[in-house]
């Protein structure tokens, strides 16, 4: 089956980019070029029906869209890391100019701070604009302007128009790994939300670069795959059903602790949404998540702001022990009605829970018998599932599926 890619972007940056995706088997490209970062709605307004995913050349164009609600299918931008700046410096300097005097825009500090160090480059003279949703282009060259640097760094292509009549100017492009590697976990989203049958889960890891290997080996018992997604990061792609099996139901995550011991300190964060755009922000911000909760630590986010922290493995018969009373603290429930409730999922497997099922198992009030659920859902151990018909002239009950 053939994937249609609609590359967003800058005449020339759609041409390299596409240039390098149609070296890829299966992939069909649709080029989508703008004059104006901000003509990125009208150009995919114009885009053909055909178009299965949205690649967007950098992250201002790939934000506009975002912005306005128009990634309603899977989307990816090209990263402009450490490395593609430190290309930049290499020319910069072989053409004789000072690399200790620059006003770099977009890029996010901290990458620049660690290209510099690498280099061996002092940062006293360099400034730097991390991009932020809503960063205009009269902002982005006010502040070269004002940096008053020898030489301004850009990545916006509408900026070096600007700039270039008045200064040095250099316009950053995204290096052939950094295409390659958007490629690569946009066509692993897009195939995975192919499959009706399973909900996509996509893991952000930051560890040791010397892990890979080993974190290949474990993303293997999550059915998943992994990629690189940045120079700091992987993207493990999974499916719900695998994960949650995996993580005894969102409570521990074995690999945590194996990871640790062989590569030191390791975060990790799991987003499961509907689409490849919700989902990949679910796991960024599972990642955000995990970095406050420790040096070595896994979070699950899902929708509803719904944030689960996975603790590591431990031995089978402690991850037993321990198990049902971290899912009664998490949702707020009695570990004795946790146990009745699993008791009452494994008689009922085939049919799932509603309030009158858990009311007259448990004993209790309806009413209380729904704010077992909710809170169940809360807590990320239940999903509503459909709904089914009573016997009487009220309401559908709605039908819960409970990980217990």
């Amino acid at each position: 089956m053939v994937t249609t890619i609609g590359v967003v972007g800058p005449s020339d940056l759609v041409t390299s980019t596409s240039r390098i995706i149609k070296g890829l088997r299966g992939v069909e490209v649709v080029p989508l070029r703008y004059r104006r970062e901000t003509d990125t709605p009208k150009v995919m307004a114009d885009a053909p029906g055909s178009v299965d995913a949205w690649l967007f050349t950098g992250v201002v164009p790939y934000q506009i869209a975002a912005a306005q609600d128009l990634l309603d299918r899977p989307a990816a931008h090209v990263e402009y890391t450490g490395a593609t700046l430190m290309r930049a410096l290499v020319q910069l300097l072989r053409e004789g100019h000072d690399v200790t005097s620059l006003s770099i825009d977009v890029l996010d500090e901290a990458d620049v701070r660690e290209t510099f160090d690498e280099v061996g480059l002092p940062m006293r003279g360099v400034r730097v604009l991390p991009y932020r949703p809503g960063l205009s282009l009269d902002e982005i060259v006010e502040f070269h302007h004002e940096a008053g640097a020898t030489v301004a760094i850009t990545c916006l292509r509408s900026a070096y128009e600007k700039l270039r009549t008045e200064q040095t100017t250099l316009r950053l492009a995204p290096s052939v790994h950094s295409v390659r590697a958007a490629v690569n976990r946009l066509l692993l989203v897009h195939d995975a939300l192919r499959s009706d049958d399973a909900q996509i889960a996509l893991g952000l890891v930051e560890m040791s670069p010397d892990a890979e290997s080993a974190l290949q080996r474990e993303a293997g018992s999550l059915g998943g795959s992994v990629i690189r997604y940045d120079d700091k990061r992987w993207l493990v792609v999974a499916t719900r059903g695998p994960l949650e099996q995996a993580t005894a139901a969102f409570t521990e995550l074995g690999m945590l602790t194996r990871l640790k011991e062989q590569f030191g300190p390791v975060r990790i964060g799991f987003g499961i949404g509907g689409s490849g755009t919700e989902t990949e922000a679910l796991a960024r911000r599972a990642l955000g998540r995990a970095k406050t909760a420790g040096r070595t630590a896994a979070v699950v986010s899902l929708r509803n702001d719904i944030d689960l922290v996975l603790v590591g493995g431990a031995p089978p018969r402690a991850q037993q022990r321990s198990k049902l009373q971290l899912l009664a603290q998490r949702a707020g429930l009695s570990k004795a009605t946790l146990e009745r409730l699993q008791e009452l999922v494994r008689a009922t497997p085939e049919d799932g829970l509603t309030t009158r099922s858990v009311a007259d198992y448990l004993g209790i009030q309806p009413r209380t018998a729904r704010r077992v659920l909710n809170r169940l859902e809360r807590a990320g151990l239940a999903d509503a599932t459909g709904t089914q018909l009573g016997t009487g002239s009220g309401r559908p009950l709605v039908v819960y599926r409970v990980h217990l």
